[in-house]
């Protein structure tokens, strides 16, 4: 009976498996619509909450829910939802499911390497793709929404997303809308390289328990099992989470550094926050972590079977 290679195995194969071409495109697809989906509903009020604790290290998460209410009721768990979510969530959705997709099927079919380390390559490939490709702006521009005043002073309007957008681009070019790209980068990095090898990791454990071979498919309650799994243990990263809100954040903090550096905005946060300050937000991060794998992970494995078999 063959044998898969072990979970963290690095033994090459010397089997080669040819790429499926056609999956590449469907992948693409996939990856933008189960993103969007994943940010519409639970994802983004979420990502709010989560944000403002990040950005107001001493408000709680029931502060956090009443001064989110009061800035429009439930329209208030959906700021930076339009256009910035979404155009975040169709670009970087299909660029995680692509990157991650090929190279943890090449690393795990081509190169004989276990689940575990295929897990990790994929995830850290997309990681990567995401930061740098789609996610510099759209984050940065989110974080400004959430945590800028809108409270209108001496009867002047505040400006609108998008003319925040342009001010930021005239007056500071590319590099002020991607303030903050690295520590985005070292989160998805990390985010993505841990989620889906510790989900493979679940994944297995789960058909060992279940008596299942290698081979054969785990129901859809146990991908979401797995996948829940992945999402909660990912989050020992929060602290690049904290230094890219702080890099990125609107609120008025007169102490910050005016230059603010990934060193300088950890020495800042531990400076008024303790070392306790770089996990603030934890645990609204922890259920949007368990939100994106499901999704990412174990719905668009089901998504990617089905739209493979339309092709």
């Amino acid at each position: 009976m063959a044998t898969e290679p072990g979970f963290l195995s690095v033994t090459k194969s010397s089997k080669y498996s040819p790429p499926d071409k056609k999956r590449p495109f469907s992948n693409l697809a996939v990856g933008a619509f189960v993103q969007i989906f994943q940010c519409t509903t639970l994802g983004n009020p979420l990502d709010v909450l989560k944000t403002h604790i990040a950005a107001n290290r001493t408000d709680t998460l029931k502060d956090a829910i009443r001064k989110t209410w009061s800035r429009g009721g439930v329209a208030g768990f959906y700021q930076g939802l339009l256009p910035w979510a979404w155009i975040e969530a169709s670009t970087k959705g299909s660029i995680l499911i692509l990157a991650s997709t090929e190279v943890e099927g090449y690393s795990k079919n081509s190169l004989g390497y276990g689940p575990g380390v295929s897990g990790i390559l994929g995830g850290v490939a997309g990681g990567a793709a995401q930061a740098y490709l789609t996610m510099g702006f759209t984050t940065c521009m989110k974080t400004i929404e959430i945590t800028r005043s809108k409270s209108a002073k001496n009867g002047v309007p505040t400006r609108g997303t998008i003319a925040i957008f342009t001010d930021i681009l005239k007056t500071k070019g590319i590099r002020g809308i991607y303030r903050g790209v690295n520590a985005v980068a070292l989160r998805q990095i990390s985010g993505w390289s841990s989620r889906i090898s510790i989900s493979r990791l679940a994944e297995g454990q789960i058909r060992a328990l279940g008596g299942k071979e290698p081979s054969q498919k785990l129901s859809f309650s146990e991908k979401i099992l797995a996948s829940t799994i992945g999402g909660g243990l990912s989050c020992w990263n929060q602290p690049f989470e904290v230094l890219r809100v702080e890099m990125q954040s609107m609120t008025n903090d007169p102490t910050r550094p005016a230059k603010l550096t990934m060193g300088s905005a950890a020495k800042h946060i531990v400076k008024t926050s303790g070392p306790l300050g770089l996990f603030r937000g934890v645990v609204p991060r922890i259920a949007v972590g368990v939100w994106s794998t499901i999704c990412m992970v174990g719905l668009s494995d089901v998504a990617k079977e089905a739209a493979a078999s339309w092709i």
